[in-house]
């Protein structure tokens, strides 16, 4: 799954969601459930060292286990097989005692989750690292905001890079209280083939693998699978809106931001391309049918999914992969990221004082009423759009003076209400908030 010409860009985090890391992962489980058994007096004892002993991935052929799981519509017979010839003959009635196939992929994908989400977090906590840094440094860099694409109030960038932070955290946060429990029924979710040592087993099953331990089997119950779907994408959707923050931004007519190893073309020797953002994208794109899939087989039937279970073992190896490699070119794209300030502030200044209407307005509203200064400026702001002049020239000029004057407005309170940096609201206030958070988060 991660591996081939396109593991670079698609695969680049640290988590393994390939064959083999499935392949452990059950059996890891198979190991632990041979352990549980000995704990509980059903197999005999070394049967649990035994099995451990033998369940490494490279004991195994991986390929061979695949065909032989075509038969039977999932690897785990075959695997079992496999391990029961592996091990001592005493050891042999531990392996997979009271277990179905779904028992061992559910707990193997739980912990293929687990060991993605690993180096994953670490990613994400570097990316909110260094979104924090850049919010800091650029609390005060005064930039144009845009909303539908065009040019509105100004903000900060400090702000928008602690949006960017809010949004990361929140994804860390999530992901977090998402439960990785173990899957223990048998055959019909009730154990039956353990009589009264089944809860007992089932517990020391997830207390071995470190997995949170069900009140029941989950078999059909797939709210498991999908809060960590939603997780994964949420993270994505945060991740996503900074890449297309970056691409944007860094737009040749743009040029307010630039990553620190930007990409070339294949026919345009000049272009510096926003490589790290366009690659995230490529994989945050991928998030939203991967989830839908995933939820459209959580609907199942009766106690055990004929197809519904089989549909999400790839789309959540793939959401765990995407979700991973996002977060590792996340790290490295903020951490490396180039601000021009000088160049935010002439993209705002272009706008000739138009993104400004708003503050001129309530600085007119007490001395004319609020209505009517809404009118003025509108009429004055259409007239400096049309002459490609300031606006607070055209304030200053007929017909427009005159109405100014009689609010009782100077022309020097016309420039001040002018000024992008005198009308950032609460800007450096959310700044610090999200800073705030961020630490306590982490101090936490």
């Amino acid at each position: 799954m991660t591996d081939g010409l396109f593991s670079p860009l698609f695969g680049r985090g640290a988590g393994d969601t390939s064959g083999t890391a499935w392949l452990q992962a059950m059996l890891d489980a198979e190991a632990a459930l041979a352990r549980a058994l000995e704990q509980s007096g059903r197999a005999p004892a070394g049967a649990g060292a035994a099995v451990t002993a033998a369940a490494r991935a490279e004991l195994f052929d991986e390929a061979e286990i695949g065909r032989q799981g075509a038969r039977a519509g999932n690897p785990v017979p075959a695997l079992v097989r496999a391990l029961t010839a592996a091990v001592p003959e005493f050891a042999a009635p531990a392996v997979h005692t009271g277990a179905t196939s779904q028992d061992i992929l559910d707990t193997a994908a739980m912990l293929v989750a687990r060991r993605a989400i690993e180096p994953a977090g670490a990613d994400l906590a570097a990316a909110a690292a260094a979104a924090a840094r850049l919010a800091g440094e650029h609390a005060g860099t005064v930039m144009a905001g845009r909303t539908l694409l065009q040019q509105a109030v100004p903000v900060t960038f400090g702000l928008v890079a602690a949006g960017w932070l809010t949004a990361i955290d929140t994804a860390r946060a999530r992901l977090g209280r998402v439960e990785l429990a173990a899957q223990l029924g048998g055959a019909a979710g009730t154990l039956a083939s353990l009589g009264a040592a089944g809860p007992q087993v089932a517990a020391r099953f997830a207390a071995e693998l470190g997995l949170a331990a069900p009140a029941l089997p989950w078999h059909t119950d797939r709210q498991r699978v999908l809060d960590l779907a939603a997780a994964l994408t949420g993270a994505c959707a945060a991740l996503g809106k900074v890449a297309r923050d970056v691409t944007l931004l860094a737009q040749s007519e743009v040029a307010e931001v630039s990553e620190g190893t930007g990409g070339g073309s294949s026919a345009m020797p000049h272009k510096r391309n926003p490589v790290a953002a366009i690659v995230i994208l490529g994989c945050t794109r991928r998030a939203p049918a991967l989830l839908a899939g995933l939820a459209a087989a959580a609907e199942q039937e009766h106690q055990r999914a004929a197809g519904a279970w089989h549909a999400e073992w790839e789309p959540l190896a793939d959401l765990l992969r995407l979700t991973g490699s996002a977060a590792a070119w996340s790290a490295e794209l903020l951490a490396g990221l180039r601000v021009d300030g000088a160049r935010m502030r002439a993209n705002l200044d272009a706008a000739h004082g138009l993104p400004l209407a708003e503050h001129v307005a309530a600085v007119l509203a007490p001395g004319m009423g609020r209505l009517p200064a809404h009118d003025l400026v509108a009429q004055a702001s259409a007239a400096a759009a049309r002459a490609g002049r300031p606006l607070g020239e055209v304030l200053a000029g007929p017909p427009f003076a005159a109405a100014v004057a009689a609010a009782g407005v100077t022309p020097d309170q016309v420039a001040a209400a002018l000024d992008p940096a005198a009308y950032l609201g609460a800007a450096g206030a959310f700044v610090a908030a999200a800073l705030a958070a961020h630490r306590e988060r982490d101090a936490g």
